[in-house]
């Protein structure tokens, strides 16, 4: 079962430290983001993602996306990408929208997938991006629901759905977010949305046309 410790300003370094110590050692941690719920773990260690596909059940022909702290850090993950790249995660980020790029060679192919594409993502949720920080690197950020499942937007949701198998939910109450990110993908000749959400196609449509 689950240990669920609120997120609380008098022990944020405790709280960061716990969980950072956790996904070092390859477990999967459940936090709050600016959307629902996401699972934090290490994206280069094959065991921990791994695990994120069991905890989910999650087939093994669905990427996961990635969460950063930073456009540069989106950088470093990313094989060249485009101008355009550039032009929405500066408009939108940090935010609730993710962006689908060729993936860099030092993301583990089980990642993506083998599709060579990571959707990336910079929350806005100032906790999220503590933890990244703390963390030193890139996070997964795929939602802490069982797949074909609703997406959660509270800890006891989460505890609901998948507590048995999480060693940690950071609870930081109810997230602000009614819908998933907007998925945009960059990799073809002309961008599209693969998925709508939070930021709506009309917001897009002048980047996108």
């Amino acid at each position: 079962m689950a240990e669920i410790l609120k997120v609380e300003n008098n022990r944020l370094e405790f709280l960061l430290e716990y969980a950072v110590r956790l996904i070092v050692a390859g477990k999967v941690v459940a936090f709050p983001t600016d959307t629902f719920y996401g699972l934090a773990a290490d994206p280069f260690n094959l065991a921990a993602i791994t695990e994120i596909f069991r905890i989910k059940r999650r087939t093994a022909d669905r990427p996961l996306p990635l969460l950063v702290d930073s456009i540069d850090q989106a950088v470093d993950l990313a094989n060249d990408p485009p101008r355009l790249f550039f032009t929405l995660a500066q408009k939108f980020w940090p935010g609730p929208l993710t962006l689908v790029v060729a993936a860099s060679r030092q993301i583990p192919l089980k990642v993506t997938a083998n599709t060579g594409k990571v959707g990336l993502r910079w929350p806005k949720a100032p906790f999220a991006v503590a933890l990244i920080a703390a963390s030193a690197r890139p996070l997964t950020g795929t939602s802490a629901n069982l797949s074909e499942m609703a997406a959660c937007s509270t800890a006891a949701d989460v505890e609901q759905q998948i507590g048995d198998s999480l060693p940690l939910i950071l609870d930081g109450g109810r997230t602000e977010g009614k819908s998933a990110s907007t998925v945009v993908d960059l990799t073809g000749e002309r961008a599209r949305i693969l998925r709508p959400g939070a930021i709506p196609e009309s917001e897009l449509k002048e980047f996108l046309a």
